[in-house]
């Protein structure tokens, strides 16, 4: 199965273009607005992707040999449970940045779309208003 995992460098240079776009104002004008949530659907898809992606190298990371050893080393060291779970969780703190990261561009994407059809739905009504909206 080809399952086409993007990289983690591209993963982060995408959400870098991402979240720049997403801390672009939006006008009100009508068309802008639309134009922007046509980007934003296609970013929110992408992001998803991307979200799958980060989440499939932190599982990767998590289930290297290394992890086992490190139980082992704490099982023999008496550590406790937690203390062995925080320091498999600090060496994985980059690919966890990348998910989370992952999971704000997408959750952001979404609340500007919201805010596209706020906008939308804004115009249409002081179009229907001032009676040059036709049905």
């Amino acid at each position: 199965m080809n399952l086409n995992i993007t990289p983690p460098d591209q993963i982060l240079e995408e959400l870098a273009e991402i979240d720049k776009y997403l801390n672009i104002t939006v006008s009100e004008q009508i068309e802008e607005v639309v134009m922007r949530g046509n980007d934003l659907a296609v970013y929110m898809a992408r992001s998803g992707k991307l979200l799958a992606d980060a989440k499939y190298h932190l599982n990767h990371k998590l289930k290297d040999e290394i992890f086992e050893t490190l139980r082992e080393t704490g099982k023999q060291a008496k550590a406790s449970h937690t203390a062995v779970n925080l320091i498999i969780k600090s060496l994985c703190k980059e690919e966890q940045y990348m998910v989370d990261w992952c999971e704000r561009i997408n959750r952001s994407c979404t609340h500007n779309i919201d805010w596209c059809r706020t906008l939308i739905s804004k115009a249409k009504s002081e179009m229907q208003y001032s009676g040059n909206f036709q049905h």
